[in-house]
C-alpha cells in the first residue's frame, strides 16, 4: 500500500492535492494525453467516416472536431489543476455532494465496462498478431485476456505519477510516435501510388452529414471528460495543464483519425482495418507497439474508476487497492460477457457525461468554487435536461448531431443560472496561473 507521502495515494478523491505534491509539467500532460489519444478504436472510427464523406470533408471534420474536443478536454483539466480536485470532487462542487453520487456511480459503471472493452480490444489485437505468425488457437482468447488483465492489475498497484513520468513520457511515447510515423509512411505512399488527386476529389455517398461526422470526432475526446481532472490535479500550473492536454490530445486525435481514413482508402473492399494494417511492411511490429500503448487507455479507466469509487464509498481502502479490484472485475467481465454487444449500452451511459461537464464548466469556470451543499437543485435539474436534449437531438435534429447542441444548451443554461443570486464563493486557488 502507498505511504502517506505518495502523491497519488494520500488524498483520495475528495481532498485537493497540495501545491508541493504537484509533479506534472506541460510536457508530462502532453505525453500522457498523446498516449491516451492513440488507439486502434480511434483509427476504426476514423475509417467509419468513409465513404459517407468525401476525403476533404472527412479531414475537415477531423481537424475541427479534434480542435474543439481537445479544447473542451483541456478546459475541464485546467479546472482540476486550478483547484487540485479530482473529477468526482468537481462534479460534487457543481451539483452538490449528495446528488453527485448519482453521476459518480454511473461513471464507475461505465469505466468498468470500458476497461473490459479495452481488454477485449487488446486480446483480439494480440490474437491477430499471434495468428499472423502461426501461433493462434482456441486457447488464445482466455489466456490473452488473463495476461492483459494481470498486467493491468500490476500497473494499478503502482504509482500513477511514476507510470506517467517514467514509462509513458520516456519509453512509450517514442515507440508510439515511430509506429504511427511508419504506418503513415506506408499507407500514405500506397495512396499516392493509387492516385492521390483522384482520391482527394472523390465524392461522398452522403449517408452522414458533415456535422454528424464532427459529432463523431468530438466523441473521442469528450469520452475522457469524466477522467481528465484525476490526472490534471497533479499539474504544477493551470496554464501548463491546459496547453499540455490540448496539444497532446489534438495531435493524437488528428493523427489517428486521419490514419484510419488513409488506411481504409487503400484497403481492398470489405477488408478489416486491423488485417490491412498487419499486411503492411513492418505492420506487425508497429501494431504491436500501438497495442502495448493501448494498455494505458485501460489503466486510465481503472485509475479514474478507483478514484471515483473512493469518492463514492468514502472507502478506507487506498485508490491503488480499489484499482486492483476494478481491474480484476473488468478481466472477469471480459472473459464472461459479450462485451461487443454491450457497446451500445456503454455509449448510452457515456451520453450522460456530455451535459454533465457542460454544467460543471458553466458552474466552476468563473473562479472560485460554489458554497458546499448537499444538492444544488438548479445545476442538477439542468444536467437532467441536458441528457434529454442529447437524446432528443438524435430524433429531431439528427443533422446537427447531439454533442454540440447539448453542450451549448448546458453551457448557456448554466451561465444563466449563475446570474441568479448565489451564496458566497470561496476564493480560487490557481497555482502558477
Amino acid at each position: 500500500m502507498a505511504s502517506p507521502s505518495s502523491p497519488d495515494a494520500a488524498h483520495g478523491a475528495a481532498l485537493p492535492i497540495g501545491a508541493h505534491e504537484r509533479r506534472f509539467g506541460a510536457l508530462d500532460h502532453a505525453a500522457l494525453w498523446f498516449s491516451l489519444g492513440v488507439g486502434l478504436l480511434v483509427m476504426q472510427v476514423g475509417a467509419a467516416l468513409m465513404p459517407a464523406l468525401s476525403p476533404r470533408d472527412a479531414l475537415l471534420a477531423i481537424g475541427l472536431g479534434s480542435l474543439l474536443g481537445a479544447g473542451l478536454l483541456a478546459w475541464v483539466g485546467s479546472l482540476g489543476a486550478r483547484h487540485g480536485l479530482s473529477s468526482s470532487a468537481l462534479i460534487g462542487a457543481a451539483l452538490g455532494r449528495s446528488f453527485a453520487l448519482l453521476p459518480v456511480g454511473l461513471n464507475v459503471l461505465q469505466l468498468l465496462g470500458w476497461t473490459a472493452f479495452e481488454l477485449v480490444i487488446m486480446r483480439d489485437g494480440s490474437a491477430a498478431l499471434l495468428q499472423r505468425v502461426g501461433l493462434g488457437g482456441a486457447w488464445a482468447a482466455p489466456v490473452l485476456t488473463l495476461l492483459w488483465g494481470a498486467l493491468l492489475m500490476a500497473l494499478a498497484a503502482g504509482s500513477m505519477v511514476g507510470l506517467v513520468r517514467r514509462f509513458v513520457s520516456r519509453f512509450g511515447l517514442p515507440l508510439v510516435v515511430l509506429s504511427l510515423a511508419w504506418l503513415s509512411w506506408q499507407f500514405g505512399s500506397r495512396l499516392a501510388e493509387q492516385g492521390l488527386a483522384a482520391w482527394w476529389h472523390r465524392p461522398g455517398t452522403g449517408e452522414m452529414s458533415a456535422l454528424q461526422a464532427l459529432d463523431l470526432v468530438i466523441a473521442m475526446p469528450v469520452s475522457w471528460l469524466p477522467l481528465v481532472a484525476d490526472y490534471a490535479r497533479y499539474g504544477r500550473s493551470t496554464r501548463g495543464t491546459l496547453s499540455g492536454i490540448w496539444l497532446g490530445y489534438v495531435v493524437a486525435n488528428l493523427w489517428c483519425y486521419a490514419l484510419g481514413v488513409v488506411v481504409v482508402a487503400t484497403a481492398p473492399a470489405n477488408a478489416d482495418l486491423l488485417a490491412t494494417m498487419l499486411l503492411a511492411q513492418g505492420g506487425l511490429i508497429a501494431l504491436g507497439f500501438i497495442l502495448i500503448d493501448e494498455v494505458d487507455n485501460a489503466y486510465g479507466d481503472v485509475h479514474s474508476g478507483a478514484v471515483l469509487a473512493h469518492y463514492l464509498t468514502r472507502s478506507r481502502w487506498s485508490i491503488r487497492r480499489l484499482g486492483i479490484v476494478l481491474a480484476a472485475l473488468a478481466t472477469a467481465a471480459a472473459l464472461a460477457l459479450p462485451i461487443h454487444s454491450l457497446e451500445p449500452f456503454l455509449l448510452l451511459l457515456s451520453s450522460v457525461f456530455v451535459p454533465l461537464f457542460g454544467v460543471v464548466l458553466s458552474q466552476l469556470a468563473g473562479g472560485g468554487l460554489p458554497a458546499a451543499r448537499a444538492v444544488r437543485a438548479g445545476p442538477a435539474l439542468l444536467w437532467l435536461a441536458g441528457i434529454a436534449c442529447f437524446h432528443l437531438g438524435g430524433v429531431f435534429w439528427p443533422q446537427w448531431g447531439s454533442a454540440l447542441p447539448c453542450l451549448a444548451f448546458t453551457l448557456i443554461g448554466g451561465w444563466l443560472l449563475r446570474l441568479l443570486p448565489q451564496g458566497p464563493r470561496p476564493s480560487a486557488s490557481a497555482p502558477g496561473a
